[in-house]
């Protein structure tokens, strides 16, 4: 009976995982095949006639080197708008976990109620503020919106809370250390781990997000890549040549993430090896 029991997970997940990593397959094929290969051949088959590089050559020339313009442009706000997510979620998830002060439990439940809302139904409202201050169409008007995360805060208050213990704090109090002090040299090195996870999480998300930009820019020249690729894609209909770009343009765009994944997951590996010799 056990047998079963164990099969039937291993499938679903494995039809899971399959299931989530076909349109990124479909990809890395399309991604092989030139414009004239890429309605005309099977599907599941790569092409070894030098269409990826093809693509990304022609990628690279769209408009004088346009594509890499939209990377930079998401990496400036996937990376500032993480950064500050970080700064401001790290500073309110510590003093909500760590002190005690009037209104604490009104302050966290409108934050609770915060992590409900669509952030999509924030984007017009947003849009109107930032229009009033005249920000509309530069790059912190893509990057504002998203400082403030209540989930991001939600998150680093219940670390703080679990990691950071009141003791070391006591303890720092006695010697004179400022509160300043007490977060940035106690809080935040304990935190770090936590950090790590919303900046990865908020850098994806503004990394994917579309319609903020899309609503707050008309620019091309500050055009992340989602909104990049979605005007290039509209071009298709009257090129069909473009498809193959927009395809090319979207595998490259994961490479960034991966990358940030790779990268930061030692920080969790530390955090781990850390609880173990504690215990």
């Amino acid at each position: 009976m056990r047998a079963p029991t164990k099969i039937v997970p291993t499938l679903i997940l494995a039809l899971g995982g399959v299931y989530a990593l076909l349109p990124l397959l479909w990809v890395v094929i399309a991604a092989t095949k030139g414009p004239e290969e890429l309605f005309t051949t099977f599907s599941g088959r790569p092409s070894f006639n030098g269409g990826f590089t093809e693509n990304i050559a022609a990628l690279s020339a769209y408009g004088n080197g346009r594509f890499w313009l939209w990377m930079l442009n998401s990496l400036i706000y996937a990376g500032g708008g993480a950064f500050l997510t970080v700064v401001v979620s790290a500073a309110c998830g510590y003093a909500l976990a760590k002190y005690r002060f009037a209104g604490q439990r009104l302050i966290f439940g409108a934050l609770l109620a915060g992590v409900l809302v669509p952030q999509i139904t924030l984007a017009i409202p947003q849009y109107l503020l930032l229009s009033d201050m005249g920000m509309v169409g530069t790059y912190w008007s893509v990057i504002l919106p998203s400082v403030i995360s209540p989930y991001s805060i939600y998150l680093c208050r219940i670390y703080a809370a679990a990691a950071v213990p009141d003791e070391i704090l006591e303890a720092g109090r006695v010697d004179g250390a400022s509160e300043f002090r007490l977060l940035w040299s106690v809080g935040v090195p304990i935190m770090t781990p936590g950090l790590v996870t919303v900046f990865l999480l908020q850098f994806i998300g503004i990394w994917n997000n579309f319609l903020l930009p899309y609503i707050m820019l008309a620019n091309d020249d500050r055009f992340p890549l989602t909104v990049g690729l979605y005007s290039l894609l509209n071009r298709g209909a009257s090129q069909p040549a473009l498809y193959s770009l927009v395809i090319s343009g979207s595998l490259l765009s994961i490479i960034p993430i991966i990358a940030l994944f790779l990268f930061l997951q030692r920080f969790w590996r530390l955090d781990l090896v850390a609880g173990s010799v504690k215990g």
